[in-house]
């Protein structure tokens, strides 16, 4: 998915096909009431920034889950990759916005949010572009920051690679889904990569949690 070149038409039915994959494996529903609706404002009214985000379908999630628990949450998708926010343009529900741009951009264009998160963004990044990201987003945040990324293990290599044979018909997501869990972190090694002032969660299933609270 990364290469500039790829089938683009494989690329968009990825982008469609990671918003089932990611309902089925990502615990983003329970990471919403445990760390994300508490770090709202009591109002009931905020902003959330998902970073890196992809097709999309964790922002346009964050806002159906918000409304449902009578929050009225603003959610910015933003993601560097132009083919990223083509795709997750193709649905806007009320209350979602898709730009691109990165991180550093949001920072100078001033913005600020009460809750930034991302999903399978830290494992795509070098240590020297790690530790920016981790920077901005703490900047971006004014209440908490909230990085979900794969647990790396061999059972979750092996649950995936079953798994997602069912899904991955003329799409990238069986490849990339193991190049994402071979990359990805640990819990202590994701311990030993975090600033000072961040905690590492586990959580279900294969997850790890990179938190910072302001």
């Amino acid at each position: 998915m990364d290469d500039p070149e790829c089938d683009p038409r494989a690329l968009a039915r990825t982008f469609r096909r990671f918003a089932l994959v990611n309902a089925l494996v990502s615990g983003w529903r329970a990471a919403w009431r445990t760390h994300v609706a508490p770090a709202l404002p009591a109002s009931g009214r905020g902003r959330v920034l998902d970073l890196g985000c992809g097709g999309g379908d964790l922002a346009r999630a964050l806002v159906r889950w918000a409304a449902a628990d009578g929050f009225d949450v603003e959610v910015v998708g933003a993601d560097p990759d132009a083919r990223a926010i083509d795709a997750a343009r193709r649905s806007t529900p009320r209350g979602v916005t898709f730009r691109q741009q990165s991180s550093t951009e949001l920072l100078a264009a001033g913005e600020r949010f009460d809750v930034v998160v991302s999903n399978h963004v830290l494992h795509h990044l070098g240590d020297e572009e790690r530790h920016g990201f981790l920077a901005d987003s703490e900047l971006l945040a004014s209440s908490r920051v909230l990085h979900s990324d794969i647990r790396r293990s061999p059972s979750a290599y092996r649950a995936y690679a079953v798994g997602s044979t069912f899904v991955a018909a003329g799409t990238f997501v069986r490849v990339d889904g193991l190049r994402s869990i071979r990359r990805s972190f640990t819990l202590t090694e994701l311990r030993d990569v975090l600033p000072s002032g961040w905690r590492a969660e586990s959580a279900s299933p294969h997850r790890v949690l990179a938190i910072r609270d302001a």
